[in-house]
């Protein structure tokens, strides 16, 4: 991760704690990054140079504006406002990455194909504690290229539980024989 990204990031994470919003923009702003990351719509409009800033302050308005808290609104437009559009993804990873080491844990990213119940969530959060040997903390992201079941990154570290991955593997086994 780059200086920039870091600096952005810790900047990002004293305002919102200094707010006492820490966890809300975290999850917003994550929220967004990855709203960005999947629409090549969106992300081409808001990383484009030839439209205006003002342009794209009214997409982020629409985006997010008075649903999100002032400060995730506020930072997410100053990122977009300085060109920065782009890095969205990394800072949400970079922040996300932050407000969990603060608690002692590491980020778990699962993509589903479906939105999970808390429930869900916290049964999935205890087997990917337990199968990595660290506290997790669950980002979940709804991917519709994930066909069924779940693939989970904490750091270098994937699971793909996945029913694609699952064909794949039973593909393989087939043309072994």
């Amino acid at each position: 991760m780059t200086d920039r990204i870091e600096g952005y990031a810790s900047a990002i994470f004293e305002l919102a704690r200094a707010e006492g919003e820490l966890q809300r923009v975290e999850s917003e702003f994550y929220a967004i990054a990855r709203t960005l990351e999947s629409s090549s719509e969106l992300r081409a409009a808001l990383t484009d140079p030839n439209l205006p800033t003002e342009r794209k302050q009214s997409i982020v308005d629409d985006l997010v504006g008075g649903r999100a808290a002032e400060v995730t609104v506020n930072v997410v437009a100053l990122v977009v406002a300085q060109g920065r559009a782009g890095d969205l993804p990394a800072l949400a990873t970079a922040l996300a990455e932050r407000v969990a080491s603060e608690k002692g844990r590491e980020v778990a990213e699962v993509r589903t194909a479906v939105e999970l119940d808390q429930p869900t969530i916290d049964r999935l959060a205890a087997a990917l504690s337990k199968s990595i040997g660290r506290q997790v903390e669950v980002k979940v992201v709804v991917d519709p290229t994930v066909v069924g079941g779940v693939v989970a990154r904490v750091g270098d570290t994937v699971i793909d539980g996945s029913v694609r991955r699952r064909l794949q593997s039973l593909r393989e086994t087939l043309q072994a024989r």
